[in-house]
């Protein structure tokens, strides 16, 4: 733990880069750093791999940080800390941490990969249950075709509970990840309403791609004219769809189920 007295004042240049890299998603792309919020969540980063600059810790909150004390670690006050935070319950724990390259060609594949692909998502809180889902059914990749909004917003991470930092993502263009998923021989499995056969009606134990768009307009033709099915999820009640995060859901443990988990 750095001994100095802790950072209080909120005009510090490093309070200021903190409040700049959490508020900013240009300031985030431009110095590749983003800020991570909480003991749970920094340590599902380190153990994904990431690069951490800096540990802020409120002692206030937070009377020993139990892990990483080979990173440097700076004391914050309660006041400075409370600036920062999105959440009052995240242990008095922040970090500044350098962001991955989410590039196609990074991503390992399986023999069998089952891959989850999301168009233009906007919403964080959407992005982050996807997340959510593909750490829970342990995918091989989640690729974001024409993304809206940087991954590294702190409402995605705080979405994702983490799980931004324990599953492979790749970001690209729609044309790119069509190519990517042709070139290696994986299915591209629609979520459309048009010319589709119920999603338990598939055979997904081939290398598979879950598509799913966005809730107010689905998928772009561009996907629609590259899918080998389109699928749905038929509806009993009045409504035509659902949260694209629930769907997708289904989707993806239909999957898993006919794999044997």
């Amino acid at each position: 733990m750095d001994k100095r007295t802790p950072l209080s004042s909120l005009q510090n240049p490093l309070v200021k880069k903190l409040l700049s890299l959490k508020e900013k998603s240009r300031e985030r792309k431009k110095t590749g750093l983003f800020v991570i919020e909480g003991k749970r969540e920094l340590e599902l980063a380190i153990s994904g791999g990431y690069q951490i600059e800096s540990i802020f810790i409120c002692k206030d909150i937070n009377t020993e940080l139990d892990v990483h004390s080979n990173f440097p670690v700076i004391e914050i006050s309660r006041k400075v800390y409370e600036k920062l935070a999105h959440r009052s319950t995240t242990e008095g724990v922040l970090a500044i941490a350098h962001a991955k390259s989410h590039t196609l060609n990074a991503i390992a594949l399986s023999k069998r990969p089952l891959i989850l692909v999301a168009e233009a998502p906007e919403k964080p809180g959407n992005i982050g249950a996807l997340l959510r889902t593909a750490d829970a059914a342990n995918l091989d990749a989640v690729l974001i075709a024409n993304p809206k909004t940087d991954l590294y917003n702190p409402n995605i991470i705080r979405s994702s509970v983490g799980c931004l930092f324990t599953n492979k993502i790749a970001v690209g263009s729609s044309d790119e990840i069509i190519a990517y998923l042709k070139e290696n021989n994986i299915s591209i499995y629609c979520a459309a309403l048009t010319a589709s056969k119920n999603y338990d009606e598939l055979d997904y134990r081939n290398p598979s791609s879950i598509v799913v768009g966005t809730e107010s307009s689905g998928l772009t033709s561009e996907w629609l004219e590259n899918s080998d099915q389109n699928i749905i999820i038929p509806m009993q009640g009045q409504i035509d769809s659902m949260n694209v995060s629930v769907s997708a859901a289904i989707l993806i443990f239909e999957a898993k189920r006919q794999r044997g988990f």
